[in-house]
Order: C-alpha cells, then structure tokens, then sequence
C-alpha cells in the first residue's frame, strides 16, 4: 500500500519524536550536541528546488536511531529542505513491512524520500555497509569480553531487556571511536539520495 500524503501527515514532528522518548535522550540529545556538519554537505540539501518529505521509522531503544535520526533532523533544520514525518515501527507494522531490509528484516531506522507527488526518489534502512562492518567487529569484541551479551550473530531484539540495555550501552561506548567516520558515511549515503533525485529532476 502506497504512503500518502494524507498517511505522512500523521506522523509525529521529528520534535514530537523526541518529547516522547522514555528511553535514551541523553545520548541523542547529545549526539545532536557533539553532531559537526560539513556546510557543503547542508548545502546539498539547501540547493534542493523544494522541500523533500521524509518518512521516518524509529523506536527509542534502537542505537541506530540514537546515531543516525539525529543527523537526518540536523540537516533537516539547518537544510529548510526537508520536511520529516516519524512514525514508531512497532505500531506501524503496515509501514515498516513496505520497507523490510533485505526484503525480510525489520531494520530501523528507515529514511524513505518522496517528492511532492509522493512518488518515492530513495531510502535509507539501518545504516551503510561501511558502518555495519564497523559495528560487526565492535560487537564480536564485546561479545569475546562479555559471554552474558550472547553470540555476536543473534539480533539484538532476541535478548533479554536488562542484558539488551547493557549491550546498547556498551556499543555505544564503544561505536564513540568510530562516530566521525560513521556520520559521514551516513551523511553520504543521504546526499546521494538527494542529488540522485537533482539528477533525475
């Protein structure tokens, strides 16, 4: 079923996704805090012809959305070019499942672009391959330290909540050596949805 305009506004504001976090606002308040943007990169953004929609599916407790989401509502606000919508995965099965990541996983956060139409210009689900590959070896490290973590190849979804808690925290701790290089592949990834879209103008 197709995202319309009439479905996108239901969404929360990226503002209202925030004032309704119960989980994690400090790291991603403070990842917004600690987020340096390259002004060509915003200027991408801000040479659109006109504002873009993006659908956004998020839940708190996802250390991709802590890292990425923030970034996506920076360039969004220093951009003026890109109006965000975000709806929370677990409740909005019908829209997530329209973007599963490799055709079954529930991944999130997911960046889909639309243009004024609704016709859908790209998508973004998770992170990039670069980042992924970074986060891979972080978490068999952790998991060669910390047995109780489990195996480094079961989803996090599948562990328990407090052990859940306690590895998100000790990724996060750890992906903070990785952050300026994982931001802009993220950065990247995004910029080529949109001049993508530029060229196909």
């Amino acid at each position: 079923m197709a995202v319309t305009r009439e479905r996108f506004e239901q969404g929360m504001t990226y503002d209202d996704f925030k004032a309704q976090m119960t989980r994690n606002q400090e790291r991603f308040a403070a990842n917004e805090r600690h987020l340096t943007l390259d002004p060509e990169d915003v200027a991408v953004f801000k040479r659109l012809p006109r504002p873009l929609d993006v659908l956004v599916l998020a839940e708190d407790w996802c250390g991709d959305v802590i890292d990425n989401l923030p970034i996506l509502g920076r360039l969004a606000a220093e951009s003026g070019k890109l109006n965000l919508r975000v709806f929370l995965r677990d409740t909005h099965l019908d829209l997530i499942d329209q973007y599963l990541n490799d055709g079954q996983f529930r991944s999130i956060p997911v960046f889909v672009f639309f243009d004024e139409s609704f016709h859908e210009l790209g998508r973004f689900i998770e992170r990039p391959a670069s980042v992924t590959a970074r986060v891979a070896s972080l978490r068999r490290d952790l998991s060669a330290r910390h047995p109780e973590f489990g195996s480094p190849d079961m989803p996090v979804s599948q562990l328990a909540e407090e052990t859940r808690v306690r590895l998100m925290e000790a990724m996060a701790s750890a992906r903070e050596g990785a952050r300026a290089a994982n931001t802009q592949d993220v950065v990247r990834a995004l910029r080529e949805i949109v001049e993508s879209a530029q060229a196909q103008a």
